[in-house]
């Protein structure tokens, strides 16, 4: 069966190739699923192509090729010389089932796990997520990444005792998912985006703070917002650059602004950014004019998700089967085979991470 495998070379050479591989047989409480649809997020792009120049690919038959800078390779180290097999997430049809998993056979399900850009994939039965009988393989592709770092933000909001959040680059799949989750339960959200046109998108599916990250009085409209909602707590897509301290900046503003917040030593609210994307890759900048109360860390969805144990988890993940085509639905703009994935256009596309520009990858 092809399997899509990313190799970055001891020779400082990224290889994105289609391999043919032994295809897996389901043993003792295991499904094999035959992979209809797998989204390309932005979490898949670093395994995808490492620390590799894209700008220096080159194809060749079921293969692209790019140069990764020497000076980048240190950090290419653990993973050198080692095929390694891509897509995080992907849905299909249980094609074959072991002993005590009979009853999925001809299901959909959606699994997370690594190795769905293939043909096939066989998983244990109890980590697949089974699909409502009227759900197509498109429709569950995406079912854990973005919506359960979503439902994520809002468990980590209130496992840490804030009340209200900020998110960046807010127009994205996982945006809007945010947008209807705080909507629907009640938590007061804080939209940052690039452009007045997706100001626009999020207003339209009811989000109440919406603010243009280009807009010359951005500042002025981040800390009203912080104001009015109280948050002191922010969940940053983009990494690099000021954003970050610019929301611990509002925020201490916000907190100042109230009777009694003013002191000289800053404020002794935690003020609380995690950085979970790496939209911008450059450094992270501060301007400190935030006191001493703040923190900047990272979040990842899975070590998350084992803090907060298998009972959230298991209630986060009906969450989603429950509302899969209306608070976690997902929208692709491109369609592409395996194949297709490795054009050089394609290429491009998936891996400029542009809002709105989300591909699917649909082996068959």
């Amino acid at each position: 069966m092809r399997q899509l495998q990313s190799t970055i070379t001891s020779a400082g050479e990224l290889i994105l190739a289609l391999a043919d591989v032994p295809e897996p047989e389901a043993g003792a409480g295991e499904i094999k699923i035959r992979i209809e649809a797998a989204p390309i997020n932005p979490s898949d792009i670093g395994l995808l192509t490492g620390a590799a120049d894209m700008t220096t690919v080159r194809a060749e038959p079921g293969a692209i090729r790019a140069q990764v800078p020497p000076a980048l390779m240190r950090a290419m180290a653990a993973r050198a010389d080692q095929a390694m097999p891509c897509g995080n997430e992907g849905a299909g049809t249980v094609v074959a089932a072991g002993a005590g998993a009979e009853h999925l056979l001809g299901r959909k399900v959606a699994i997370i796990g690594g190795a769905t850009y293939a043909d096939y994939r066989v998983v244990k039965a109890e980590e697949a997520l089974v699909l409502p009988e009227s759900a197509t393989a498109e429709q569950g592709a995406s079912c854990f990444v973005n919506p359960l770092t979503a439902l994520g933000f809002v468990e980590t909001m209130r496992a840490e005792g804030h009340s209200a959040i900020v998110h960046t680059a807010a127009a994205s799949n996982l945006g809007q998912m945010l947008v209807k989750i705080c909507k629907a339960d009640g938590v007061p959200l804080v939209n940052i985006v690039r452009s007045a046109e997706q100001v626009a998108i999020l207003k339209a599916i009811g989000a109440t703070h919406v603010i243009d990250s280009t807009a010359p009085d951005f500042m002025a409209q981040l800390v009203a917002a912080c104001t009015e909602t109280g948050a002191t707590l922010a969940f940053d897509a983009i990494g690099g650059g000021p954003l970050a301290g610019q929301i611990l900046t509002a925020m201490e503003a916000a907190i100042n602004s109230r009777p009694g917040g003013y002191s000289r030593y800053g404020s002794e609210v935690l003020k609380q950014v995690y950085i979970y994307g790496g939209l911008d890759m450059a450094p992270t900048t501060f301007g400190r004019g935030f006191g001493m109360a703040w923190a900047v860390g990272g979040w990842l969805l899975f070590p998350r998700m084992r803090t907060f144990g298998p009972g959230t988890y298991a209630r986060l993940k009906q969450r989603v089967a429950d509302e899969l085509t209306t608070t976690f639905a997902s929208h692709y703009s491109h369609k592409v085979s395996l194949e297709e994935m490795l054009e050089p256009a394609a290429v491009a596309g998936w891996y400029r991470r542009a809002t709105g520009q989300k591909y699917l990858v649909v082996p068959a």
